[in-house]
């Protein structure tokens, strides 16, 4: 299995596999040809209010993951969570997301929760 997680502005490579957009509002000023993004699962963001509270720099990496985990255990997310796994499992999977420091993002809490 083969996740990776990048920024939607890098240019696309063949080694990314299935493109998952993992952030809820499109990536400002890319077109929807140059981000080549084959799904955008809206409902396994994190939260605006979580959002929001993670960038108001309120509170730690790890509480924000905590509670983003948290979110995704919801019906509606752990149904979209359970077939992105399954796209894990046929082949490679890149989610791309706009945030500067994916290491240090939602993403990374996905991509740990789908190799896991």
């Amino acid at each position: 299995m083969t996740v990776r997680v990048r920024r939607v502005y890098d240019p696309p490579e063949p080694q990314d596999g299935v493109r998952v957009l993992v952030d809820r509002l499109w990536p400002r000023g890319l077109s929807k040809d140059a981000a080549r993004v084959d799904e955008w699962p809206k409902a396994l963001t994190p939260s605006t209010e979580l959002r929001r509270w993670y960038h108001a720099g309120e509170g730690s990496y790890d509480e924000f993951s905590s509670r983003y985990e948290a979110e995704l255990a919801e019906p509606e997310a752990a149904q979209l969570l359970h077939t992105l796994r399954n796209l894990v499992r046929m082949g490679p999977v890149t989610l791309v997301t706009a945030v500067r420091s994916p290491e240090q993002s939602h993403a990374s809490v996905l991509a740990r929760l789908l190799e896991g």
